[in-house]
């Protein structure tokens, strides 16, 4: 039916995607462990990943309008902060928990910096 609306296709639930990407990281030898457990059907989710030389990335979830601009129901990531000291990373999330105390955080050890997160455009 042309012009009709089409339901938006439900997001994967927290725990579900946390624990398929620490399965697919971990398979192609790429070090990744949760390190906070939040809400299991929506916590937000944050990722660092460790540069293992004293600087770490962060992502977070994408703004809701890019969001919405896809919709997929495919979670999206955005950069939060880039090759940035380890403690300012830690301290960005340290504010992200006492706003959220039902977040997700997964970290990433890799030189490289590969992730495989969905980013937002």
């Amino acid at each position: 039916m042309a012009g009709a609306y089409q339901r938006p296709m439900p997001r994967l639930r927290s725990d579900f995607w946390v624990s398929a990407q620490l399965r697919r990281l971990n398979g192609e030898g790429i070090p990744a462990v949760q390190r906070r457990r939040g809400s299991a059907e929506a916590g937000a989710i944050f990722v660092k990943i460790d540069r293992l030389d004293g600087t770490a990335d962060l992502y977070g979830p994408a703004p809701q309008a890019l969001i919405e601009a896809e919709d997929s129901g495919e979670r999206l990531f955005s950069p939060i902060l880039s090759a940035a000291p380890s403690p300012d990373v830690e301290e960005r999330l340290s504010r992200e928990l006492r706003f959220d105390s039902d977040l997700w955080i997964v970290e990433i050890d890799d030189r490289e910096g590969r992730h495989g997160l969905p980013l937002a455009e």
